[in-house]
């Protein structure tokens, strides 16, 4: 999933876009999109590509800034995830989640074949579809005292009761597909990976590893939490208010997804207009006035993170250098950046070299290659491309992921500059946000 980072300096960066907060007037919904800046992803990920073919030797830099891992390293469960790319947030969220316990991923993989199964043309399907059921079922069967021994203690009770509802789910799936019934089987297998993943949480106990300390007092998200973007989509007779349900994932982005928890907290992206929509991104997080990311009220002074990237099969995440400088170019990301038909990906804008162009947060010309200067803006990633195909893309290892669009995210394609989110509210995990700036008289 990484690339090279050499030679993409020679992308121009133009200048971000303005945020037009103050700005009512109707703008007409379109599927194209903004289309006048000359600033060309496709160009920019040319360049870095063709610079992988003149590095000869992989790279010598170190690994800094490590975070340390509080018990050894998961071992692989890629056996249980093989095939082709993952392209569904939800399967994504479930595999990120920082358990070791083979009996509950044997449940879950052939619920998750479901989705490819029902690829198959009428009701053909349900041949398939039956057997992912009769492997799920006796996968439970024969795995449930492992199961049950992988539950964190204080979740123990929660975690039996969901278990038994999934025995039974599992049960009704198989009816619905003896009758033949197509059209039910999506929505029940939706609910039974919905308990699948419930379980899965159930088995964490506690954070898994230390935020290194340089990195420490800031807002941290330590596990996962919900919130509900509220867009109003102007001029859209079908949908005037729209509600995309973001998942936030501390576990494997604790100062990325806690940075954002805190300023939905501080209300700073209410009333905020999407300021970037061309089709391949949706863009917002730049405030008006000078400043290109929140100013700290209590200091003054632009609040930035590191960049932070998991590496899928480390405990902990890799702190302030791309994939790319640390030459780890095959190395897969926990949380892919994926680009699809449907699913949105949401992600946080990072000061990288020029190539990230309108994504740049950058104060002064220093700042224009500085990983570790994201402050606010944040981007959706809507379609995918030939050079940046899912599981095998040039950004990643280069943008730090922290959540999944899990709802309506099928508008997002529908957003364009000017609509306005009217709110972000949290639905839930914000027990889990520590350090919370937003608490402090400033």
């Amino acid at each position: 999933m990484a690339a090279a980072l050499a030679s993409s300096r020679c992308c121009g960066r133009p200048p971000l876009l303005p945020t037009g907060r103050g700005r009512r007037s109707v703008a007409r919904c379109a599927l194209s999109g903004e289309k006048g800046n000359s600033f060309s992803w496709k160009e920019c990920a040319i360049s870095v590509a063709l610079s992988v073919g003149l590095i000869t030797a992989p790279s010598t830099f170190g690994w800094s800034a490590h975070a340390s891992p509080l018990e050894p390293v998961i071992p692989n469960i890629s056996v249980l995830i093989s095939g082709p790319p993952i392209k569904d947030p939800g399967a994504l969220l479930r595999y990120a989640l920082p358990i070791d316990n083979k009996a509950i991923r044997e449940v879950q993989k052939p619920l998750e074949d479901i989705t490819d199964s029902l690829k198959v043309a009428g009701v053909r399907a349900l041949d398939s579809v039956e057997r992912n059921v009769r492997q799920a079922s006796r996968a439970l069967s024969n795995g449930r005292s492992l199961i049950l021994t992988g539950l964190a203690e204080p979740k123990r009770a929660n975690g039996e009761e969901i278990l038994d509802k999934l025995a039974v789910g599992l049960e009704e799936l198989q009816r619905i597909v003896e009758d033949r019934n197509r059209k039910a089987v999506a929505p029940k297998q939706k609910e039974l990976l919905n308990y699948v993943g419930t379980i899965e949480e159930d088995m964490v106990d506690g954070f898994p590893y230390e935020v290194p300390e340089e990195y420490n007092n800031m807002p941290l998200l330590k596990g996962r939490a919900t919130v509900d973007m509220k867009v109003k989509i102007k001029d859209n007779p079908n949908v005037e208010d729209c509600v995309f349900r973001i998942v936030l994932d501390g576990y494997n982005a604790p100062v990325t997804s806690g940075n954002f928890l805190d300023l939905v907290e501080r209300k700073f992206y209410d009333g905020m207009e999407v300021q970037r929509a061309d089709g391949f991104v949706v863009q917002t997080g730049d405030p008006e006035g000078p400043a290109e990311g929140f100013i700290d009220p209590s200091t003054g002074k632009s609040r930035t993170i590191p960049l932070e990237i998991m590496v899928d099969g480390e405990k902990a995440p890799i702190y302030g250098e791309t994939l790319e400088e640390l030459g780890l170019y095959k190395a897969q990301t926990k949380l892919p950046l994926m680009h699809l038909e449907r699913w949105q990906w949401l992600e946080r804008a990072h000061a990288f070299p020029n190539c990230s162009g309108w994504i740049c947060i950058k104060k002064n010309f220093s700042m224009e290659f500085d990983d570790n200067s994201a402050s606010s803006q944040i981007f959706w990633l809507l379609k995918e491309s030939e050079l940046t195909p899912s599981n095998s893309n040039i950004l990643d290892g280069r943008y730090a992921v922290f959540g999944y669009v899990t709802e309506n995210e099928d508008y997002l394609a529908d957003l364009k500059v000017g609509d306005v989110i009217e709110s972000i509210q949290v639905v839930s995990g914000l027990d889990n946000l520590v350090n919370p700036s937003y608490k402090i008289v400033g």
